[in-house]
């Protein structure tokens, strides 16, 4: 969905400055590495989901300080600075992101916000010499993703850090599971399979968009979901400056019961679940294959969104296949429940019809067995591994403060690269649904032969909708072509390229560009 009514070429993207910041990499200092004595002084922008845990980490760890916060609702962020007064602590409190960079008394920056909006904010807060911890899909295509990797290593050698919100590469427990398969104790890897099975009920249909009035959006929005069963579904009150929200995608009516996290199903500003909680899968999964230094030459998508009409416009249900070499990757969402539309029941995967697989996490196949989260098995389905420590990622953003103290990354698994690698998998899959033809059971089974592992798991797909009551006869899989991908140049190659080059960058509103770094 490209919102900009001018069209934008790539040369003017690589051109394009936000404005107000342009110059800044000349005109401001660098941050320099913080000694020990020294406080580390955050702040958190958007909080009124992930952020909120960002400032419960960080006011967990010894010697840091949040001296802002910064949020476009201004309901969310007086709430914000408020609970800070409560722990004696006042901020400073910014509705633009762009004149909190330009705050001296800010070390580094966490970025929270609405996925469209995460490489934009990053690469402003770069410019004016801040460290930046920025959230999964660090990028929203694949173009913004290149350039927010390629100004990160420029900050490096100025010793600015640039950390993403990956926590499980954090976790000594997947590090030693990685370590444990890369030995080869159960043989080559031949498989590596990333799981989202989290159910998603409808986000309803609103009856007219609702329109900004100079620029802003103000007042109640009414979830037509169970409040019971899902809090999320409570009416929400806003107070929002949609255009520093909307930022890069332009001020166009919103079309969403839900003004806050419903954003996630609409394309202009999220990803679907293969980009929301899939990165966290896909980022395992790429680890599983020995971090791939390239994205892979071929991907497949398909899918559909089930079981509802609304203002939804990703999958729910979706399927997606990476041609890595020599082992392959399989990422596999389920937004439906179990069987007849029953939200309190979800389905599970059980490895060789025996082990069952986490709901969120990631199963790595080898030759001799597979690993599931903590444990590893034989393939009779026998426990012969535990790994220790393992958990989320609990010292993640610790780890980030250590980096900002030293100047420099203490480890190599917060590279951003492994966030943009992670976020790059989800777009490449998701162009490749949205090119999607309605097609049958039997045309996806075609495009999957000789291929086992994809088989097995698309019966199991297919069987989940068919529990549901879906009639695929009448509501058909959208199943997108086999892309070829030139991993080197990041552009798609062969028969579907013009289309899909077209969905690999987006436009960008004259105020809102990336800045040049």
């Amino acid at each position: 969905m490209q919102t900009n009514p001018q069209p934008t070429s790539r040369r003017t993207f690589i051109r394009g400055t936000v404005a107000g910041t342009a110059g800044l990499v000349a005109s401001r200092a660098f941050s320099a590495p913080i000694g020990a004595n020294g406080d580390v002084r955050v702040a958190v922008i958007g909080f009124n989901g992930r952020g909120a845990g960002h400032i419960k980490s960080l006011e967990e760890i010894p010697g840091v300080r949040i001296v802002a916060l910064c949020d476009v609702d201004a309901n969310v962020l007086a709430k914000g600075v408020a609970n800070q007064a409560k722990k004696n602590n006042t901020v400073t409190a910014y509705t633009d992101y762009r004149k909190l960079v330009l705050d001296p008394e800010v070390d580094a920056v966490t970025i929270a916000t609405p996925n469209h909006t995460h490489t934009l904010i990053a690469m402003t807060a770069m410019a004016a010499g801040k460290h930046v911890y920025v959230e999964k899909p660090v990028c929203h295509n694949i173009w913004e993703g290149r350039q927010l990797l390629n100004a990160a290593e420029k900050v490096a050698k100025k010793g600015i850090v640039v950390q993403h919100g990956m926590q499980r590469r954090s976790s000594p427990g997947w590090q030693q599971a990685m370590d444990w398969v890369k030995e080869g104790h159960i043989g080559k890897v031949t498989l590596s399979r990333g799981i989202n099975f989290k159910s998603r009920n409808s986000i309803g249909k609103v009856e007219a968009p609702v329109e900004p009035k100079d620029g802003m959006i103000k007042g109640t929005f009414h979830d037509p979901r169970n409040v019971k069963t899902n809090p999320k579904g409570a009416p929400q009150e806003v107070d929002v400056d949609y255009k520093l929200w909307a930022g890069p995608r332009g001020v166009v009516p919103v079309n969403r019961t839900q003004f806050h996290y419903d954003w996630h199903w609409q394309w202009a500003f999220g990803n679907g679940d293969i980009g929301n909680q899939g990165p966290h899968q896909t980022d395992v999964g790429r680890w599983a294959l020995g971090n791939p230094e390239l994205l892979p030459k071929r991907v497949m998508s398909f899918g559909g969104r089930w079981g509802y009409k609304d203002d939804g416009e990703t999958a729910n249900n979706q399927m997606a296949f990476w041609a890595y070499e020599p082992a392959p990757l399989i990422f596999d969402n389920r937004g439906l429940p179990l069987k007849d539309m029953d939200w309190r029941l979800e389905p599970v995967y059980r490895v060789n019809g025996k082990t069952a697989a986490a709901r969120v996490g990631n199963v790595i196949h080898c030759e001799g067995g597979y690993v599931i989260e903590a444990k590893a098995y034989d393939n009779e389905g026998n426990t012969i591994m535990k790994f220790d420590n393992f958990n989320d990622g609990a010292d993640h953003m610790l780890n980030f403060i250590n980096s900002v103290r030293a100047g420099k990354l203490v480890n190599s698994n917060l590279h951003v690269s492994h966030g943009f690698h992670a976020a790059a998998l989800a777009h490449l899959a998701n162009i490749s649904y949205r090119l999607g033809k309605a097609v049958s059971v039997n045309e996806v089974k075609d495009r999957l032969n000789g291929d086992k592992a994809g088989l097995e798991t698309f019966e199991h797909f297919v069987k989940n909708l068919e529990d549901n009551k879906i009639d695929l006869n009448v509501d058909k899989i959208s199943a997108g072509p086999w892309l070829e991908f030139d991993p080197v140049a990041e552009k798609f190659i062969g028969e579907f390229a013009e289309e899909a080059n077209k969905l690999a960058t987006e436009n960008y509103v004259e105020e809102f560009k990336l800045p040049t770094i």
